[in-house]
């Protein structure tokens, strides 16, 4: 039986994870939370939902959701999902999960405590072709280093120079270029390659106090990883691995169209990718159904850990160049 999910949160992406949802015939949307009614109301009509809310207090304890998709500003991200979580609902919750890592770890043990899983949606580890990437490392020998591109400029940005500060460049409302958009290929490293030894940052301050992007470097024991993860400038640079017997370039960190495997003597590329999915949330959403429908709690833990480290890595980030949000000058 398809599982039984609610949002929270109309925008975008919540389009995006309903229909991916939807086509893997895995999920079924029955409810949608808003603080405006109409808002909930034009969602659930779109997707066919039958119930909406205006209360979390309601939706916590509602009867026909089994799962909560949560896709609102970043600090709401912490108190939304507490209260999902204590009402037994598993919960998949948008990048960045929390503001800080205390309220990470407390949500992760809420969910233990509860027996739910809570995961964070990091779609593009679960996308095939990620994993084709993955799986290619064995060819490269030993690893030399590898630099890891995402920067895009985002029509937000345009708010900012208008004189506003939109939702993703608040301090106040824990955005930033680093947690929105950086988290990307910081999560891609991780998972390629595991937990650093140590990070550093250099970032673009813009007007609004948040940081617009900048420069990631992520230390290893015999390499590092450069990260160009910006939403004030595009980079059309490709993302590449560097190895002793050759290089695997990927056209992106997300949304992976091709991987080559660039042989180091012979000079001759050889294409690994395989067909991407139609939908680019479709895979995510196909995994996490599988975790919650087959309870298996090693990949979640392992999930888990990725996002543990991921956010312990910007949080020091953060440190380093003085980005504090709100609910850490509480």
């Amino acid at each position: 039986m398809a599982i039984r999910v609610a949002v929270i949160g109309t925008g975008w992406i919540t389009d995006s994870f309903i229909e991916s949802a939807h086509a893997t015939q895995a999920w079924k949307l029955t409810a949608v939370y808003s603080r405006k009614a109409e808002t909930a109301q034009s969602f659930a009509a779109k997707h066919n939902a039958t119930q909406t809310y205006t209360s979390l207090d309601e939706l916590s304890q509602a009867t026909d959701v089994d799962a909560v998709y949560v896709a609102s500003p970043n600090s709401f991200h912490y108190e939304q999902a507490k209260k999902v979580l204590a009402g037994k609902k598993h919960v998949i919750l948008e990048k960045p999960t929390t503001s800080t890592v205390a309220e990470f770890e407390e949500l992760f043990a809420l969910a233990k405590q509860q027996g739910v899983f809570l995961i964070e949606a990091n779609r593009h580890i679960q996308e095939c072709n990620f994993k084709v990437l993955q799986r290619s490392l064995d060819k490269l020998g030993p690893i030399y280093g590898a630099s890891l591109n995402y920067a895009s400029y985002s029509s937000r940005y345009n708010n900012v120079l208008a004189g506003e500060t939109p939702n993703i460049f608040n301090l106040a409302l824990s955005g930033g270029s680093l947690v929105d958009l950086g988290v990307y290929p910081i999560a891609a490293a991780v998972a390629l390659f595991g937990k650093p030894k140590s990070q550093s940052y250099h970032p673009v301050i813009i007007r609004t106090g948040a940081d617009g992007g900048g420069l990631i470097t992520l230390a290893y024991d015999q390499f590092a990883v450069s990260i160009n993860a910006s939403k004030i400038y595009t980079s059309a640079a490709p993302s590449e691995v560097y190895g002793e017997k050759g290089t695997l370039i990927a056209n992106a960190v997300t949304d992976i169209a091709s991987v080559e495997f660039l042989d180091a003597k012979t000079k001759k590329k050889e294409q690994l990718a395989g067909e991407k999915a139609k939908l680019n949330l479709q895979e995510e959403a196909a995994e996490f159904a599988r975790i919650i429908n087959e309870r298996d709690a090693a990949a979640a833990s392992k999930l888990e850990e990725m996002s543990r480290i991921v956010i312990g890595i910007t949080t020091d980030l953060r440190a380093q160049n003085g980005l504090v949000f709100d609910v850490e000058k509480n």
